[in-house]
């Protein structure tokens, strides 16, 4: 986990990032397997839609679907089931995407790594052996594992993008490396990077949206916009909504998931 404060008050960014004349942009921030937040937010964001006139819709997942809430099983399969819906579905993977699929190729270790880092209860979910989890070895989880995970679950996550490129804005999961083409960019830095970008104020010449660093709030940075709001412990889990030059923001609740 990574839970960063802000220290002092940001100036909103300019208004002049701007989405292609047409199309409407919605993108999803961190999930972390709570499939309850999903759900709530997709509904928001198709009253949102419907209120609106007609336009192409892209919604992207800026990726971490998965790992520290209950129900990772859930949102894939969830997310899965919006192909269709709108013109374009698009998923970023998240640094717990990449450890997750590392931990299914039955590498014990990078499984151990996995559940450390939250994947136990992303097994969980997953989990229909007949040994119980809490019981079961980590050899054993790492062979019986993976005949559990649909493979519709592992090819989604498995195909899904690391950087996608709209108008003026960019999105990737964790950020960028200041100064570094988008073209060059490695992807261990657009999965994992934290202080590098966050600390970085140099114009970057689009408009960056990630997820990966946990905010109280919306970071709304003059060249970057944060959207993780920490929704496996908040509640929160935040869309931002991109038509034209306009931008406005989606949140659910914030209510704790029933036990």
């Amino acid at each position: 986990m990574f839970w960063k404060r802000k220290s002092k008050p940001v100036p909103p960014p300019p208004a002049s990032f701007s989405i292609p004349a047409g199309q409407r942009v919605y993108a999803i921030g961190d999930i972390h397997g709570r499939d309850d937040l999903f759900a709530e937010l997709i509904a928001l964001i198709r009253a949102d839609n419907a209120a609106l006139g007609p336009a192409r819709v892209s919604l992207i997942l800026l990726g971490d679907l998965v790992d520290r809430g209950p129900r990772s099983a859930e949102v894939v399969e969830r997310a899965l089931g919006l192909r269709g819906e709108f013109d374009e579905l698009r998923l970023l993977i998240g640094n717990h995407e990449e450890c997750f699929l590392a931990a299914l190729t039955g590498d014990v270790r990078r499984l151990r790594y996995f559940m450390r880092i939250g994947g136990e209860a992303t097994v969980q979910s997953y989990w229909k052996g007949d040994t119980n989890l809490a019981d079961a070895t980590f050899e054993e989880v790492a062979e019986q594992l993976p005949p559990m995970v649909p493979q519709a679950h592992v090819d989604f996550l498995g195909n899904g993008e690391d950087v996608i490129a709209i108008g003026d804005y960019v999105f990737v999961h964790a950020g960028i490396r200041p100064g570094v083409p988008l073209e060059r960019q490695a992807l261990a830095d657009l999965r994992w990077i934290r202080d590098e970008f966050l600390g970085d104020a140099r114009d970057h010449g689009v408009m960056v949206v990630h997820g990966h660093t946990i905010q109280d709030e919306v970071d709304e940075c003059p060249n970057r916009i944060g959207i993780d709001t920490g929704a496996y412990k908040s509640g929160v889990l935040t869309a931002i909504a991109l038509e034209g030059t306009d931008r406005r923001y989606l949140q659910t609740a914030g209510l704790a998931e029933a036990a």
